[in-house]
């Protein structure tokens, strides 16, 4: 009996622990998690302003590991020609861009540390629930070790023109130069990073979930960057419904309103819209091919699309089918690896 207590009492000392963590005040969560927390100087050259061409811009970031690899936003580093991390000590130390994702935006950097440095522990954003308290750490307008303090008021927010990744909404108060920086728990483990917020409305900013930003670290470590399928198509749902509001030939499915030039559906024959119509507040551009199924997985949804897609592969062969003006018809695209766009990083 007395063996069996003290095994129960070992496997409980560990929970015990981490339970304490997550009730110490947030004085000594700051202590403790701001030393993984940095200020990152980005030096870019502008050169549509030949007069004022050196520009400096400031982000934050979190180191992820004791070699100095940091973690920040894609569009606080991208372009820069030279970078810098100053640490929690005040020491400034030149960095170099490992990788770069302008989908999620994030980057990778690694500086130049002379030997181990304090790493944040990352967390699981898909046990974040509306109303977790969470704290943003950064360099809001260049004042560095910043704390602020909210909750969760939101998940899986999709923001029109910046990706398909769900975001998560939190009202921590979220200013210029936070981009890049942890969206932190009350264990002290990373959730989320830090990047945008809403200039339309107050309290309202988004951070990348950081299960997303784990998934893509490998690549961003070996490859520099992250490789995705893509079809060179942007588009939307269409509900069968709406055939009778607009008085044309619909189906359910995907409905194809950008082709990218010299794509894969462009050099296919897809077809994207051309006629813009606003019904009950949504914007549609019709005129478009409807995409019903993709290498025989039917797709009712543009997360049926999203879901489908990020399934193939890059130099893969697969059979779709349309529906263009009341007919089916089934056509072969070759998978390409997804380019930069030019509305990625976009301000």
């Amino acid at each position: 009996m007395f063996a069996l207590a003290v095994v129960v009492s070992l496997l409980l000392t560990p929970v015990l622990a981490w339970a304490d963590l997550c009730a110490e005040p947030l004085a000594t969560l700051f202590d403790r998690v701001s030393p993984s927390v940095v200020s990152i100087q980005a030096m870019k050259i502008n050169k549509a302003k030949p007069h004022r061409r050196f520009e400096t811009i400031v982000g934050s970031g979190v180191i992820i590991d004791k070699d100095g690899q940091v973690l920040t936003n894609a569009h606080v580093v991208d372009g820069a020609a030279s970078l810098a991390v100053a640490l929690d000590t005040g020491d400034r130390l030149p960095a170099r861009l490992m990788g770069l994702d302008p989908v999620l935006d994030i980057a990778l950097l690694r500086a130049e540390v002379r030997g181990p440095v304090p790493a944040a522990r990352l967390g699981d954003s898909s046990s974040l629930r509306v109303g977790d308290e969470v704290v943003a750490i950064g360099n809001p307008v260049g004042l560095d070790q910043t704390m602020t303090r909210g909750i969760v008021s939101g998940l899986n927010r999709l923001l029109p023109g910046v990706s398909d990744q769900p975001m998560i909404q939190t009202d921590a108060p979220i200013n210029p130069g936070n981009s890049g920086g942890p969206l932190v728990d009350r264990c002290g483990t990373v959730v989320g990073i830090n990047t945008f917020i809403s200039e339309d409305a107050q309290s309202i900013g988004f951070a990348v979930p950081v299960n997303a930003a784990k998934s893509v670290l490998r690549d961003l470590r070996e490859i520099g960057r992250v490789v995705r399928p893509w079809l060179g198509i942007q588009g939307r749902t269409i509900d069968t419904r709406l055939g009778g509001i607009i008085r044309l030939p619909v189906t359910a499915g995907y409905l194809v309103e950008i082709v990218y030039d010299g794509g894969p559906a462009d050099k296919a024959g897809v077809r994207g819209g051309n006629l813009s119509v606003v019904v009950q507040g949504d914007e549609y551009l019709l005129g478009g091919d409807i995409i019903t199924t993709i290498h025989g997985t039917p797709i009712r949804t543009h997360l049926d699309f999203t879901q489908k897609v990020k399934s193939l592969k890059p130099g893969q062969r697969v059979r779709v089918t349309l529906y263009r003006e009341g007919q089916q018809r089934e056509l072969t695209l070759t998978v390409a690896e997804r380019p930069r766009l030019p509305n990625d990083l976009a301000d």
